[in-house]
């Protein structure tokens, strides 16, 4: 694992000035992500108005120190420790948009009234869930050449052309290693979407029909499950959990039961593409509100006005069909330099740029290939800009001038360009470093 504090924010590279602003998530308080740095290009120190506002009227969760989700206050930073497999890796700012569970009851799972059982046994409080809390179900299979589910039907509708992503944690029951997951109750694009997962090793999709699926190792034995598809009509879903015995078993399918069985927890079903943070419900849906993390007052000093740097190491695992802003310096929606995430076709693509008076005078893309860590750093003087992603030079702009800023943004931009992921570091300089410096400092 990558050491958690990036020592390349500090000034141990050779010649590398110091930073004017660092955010290594650590400390906070309702409210505040407090800044080990925050001074002016004069060296002034900027006190508590560096420190970072936390804006969130909700609450959500994380994953903790110990690998547990667990829930956090409004206005709390989420420092989300989840590294796949379970194993808990460094504490990284986990930046959202706005989302809402619209699947009512999404831990009560073994109870009739809440969730439909159909030629199933089904025990509450069964094991030890990814919450650390006995809320697991398991769901086991009677006897029979049957249908073999449960189910249960939204507490809200989903608008045609809806992209719609369902997601639920699972894990292997005795000798049964495999399990499905269904949304269905009117027209869906892929038809007839379902996904199956084998819950061993580091996890598969063997089977299914969607527009994308995932799996993701939670740690003893827990996976979070899921698809993405769209609404061809309006209407309300329902969803199945199906503890199916192979791997390319068919949708909603009749088999034989013969004691195999699942546990399960966290059923969620969300719009957008892909499955946010874990959002408990009851009796109705729920929401969670957007992460708004900006620094403003007696700041602009520590912006650079006519030169700078600005930095941040992501862990992107969400590859979302919106457009994400990763950390930007903006006076207003006309003057602001920033880094985001957009989709281009089947391309997530990183772009670094510029809008000076309404204009954007400058525009530098760079592919992401594939999940992973990226370390960005974008240089800005007058007629000289520079991307850097990973230590490698990815393009350059040298006929464009520099806004006027004042404000920092980190992972949202006026809570429309949401990022979606985790930001593990960010940092300012109020000087445009070198391109030697520039792939130091982005070097994994």
């Amino acid at each position: 694992m990558a050491a958690c504090s990036s020592d390349s924010l500090q000034s141990s590279i050779s010649n590398m000035p110091t930073p004017s602003l660092i955010l290594v998530p650590a400390r906070f308080k309702t409210g505040k992500l407090y800044t080990p740095v925050a001074t002016t290009s004069g060296g002034v120190v900027l006190g508590a108005s560096g420190d970072f506002n936390v804006t969130r009227a909700t609450t959500a969760t994380r994953v903790n120190a110990s690998g547990l989700i667990e829930s956090v206050a409004s206005g709390i930073p989420r420092l989300d420790y989840f590294a796949s497999g379970g194993v808990v890796g460094c504490p990284a700012l986990l930046v959202e948009p706005s989302a809402q569970n619209i699947m009512a009851q999404s831990e009560t799972l073994s109870v009739s009234g809440n969730w439909t059982q159909i030629n199933v046994l089904v025990t509450g409080s069964a094991i030890a869930s990814p919450d650390g809390l006995a809320s697991g179900t398991l769901i086991v299979a009677t006897s029979g050449n049957l249908e073999h589910k449960i189910s249960r039907g939204t507490a809200t509708t989903v608008a045609s052309g809806a992209v719609v992503t369902t997601s639920c944690f699972l894990k292997a029951h005795g000798t049964n290693n495999f399990a499905q997951l269904v949304i269905g109750g009117f027209g869906f694009s892929p038809t007839s979407p379902f996904a199956n997962f084998n819950l061993t090793s580091s996890g598969s999709v063997t089977a299914g029909n969607y527009t994308s699926a995932f799996i993701q190792n939670y740690g003893n034995g827990w996976y979070r499950c899921g698809f993405t598809v769209t609404a061809a009509a309006s209407g309300t879903p329902s969803c199945f959990i199906v503890p199916i015995i192979a791997s390319g078993t068919t949708r909603d399918g009749v088999f034989a039961g013969n004691g195999n069985g699942v546990y399960a927890w966290g059923f969620q079903v969300e719009t957008g593409s892909v499955a946010t943070s874990y959002i408990p419900t009851t009796t109705g849906s729920v929401t969670r509100n957007a992460d708004v993390i900006n620094v403003t007052g007696a700041v602009s000093g520590c912006i650079g006005q006519t030169e700078g740097t600005i930095y941040a190491e992501v862990d992107y695992r969400n590859f979302s069909t919106d457009t994400q802003v990763i950390i930007q310096s903006i006076t207003d929606t006309q003057n602001r330099i920033a880094i985001q995430i957009f989709r281009s076709g089947a391309n997530n693509v990183l772009q670094a740029f510029a809008v000076v008076s309404n204009s954007q005078v400058v525009s530098i893309t760079y592919t992401i290939p594939s999940a992973g860590i990226y370390k960005v750093a974008f240089a800005y003087k007058l007629n000289d800009y520079q991307l850097h992603v990973n230590g490698v030079d990815r393009g350059a702009d040298t006929s464009a001038g520099v806004p006027a800023m004042n404000t920092i943004q980190l992972g949202n931009f006026a809570s429309v360009a949401q990022f979606n992921d985790r930001i593990r570091a960010a940092a300012l300089y109020t000087t445009r470093l070198t391109n030697a410096q520039l792939a130091a400092l982005t070097t994994l």
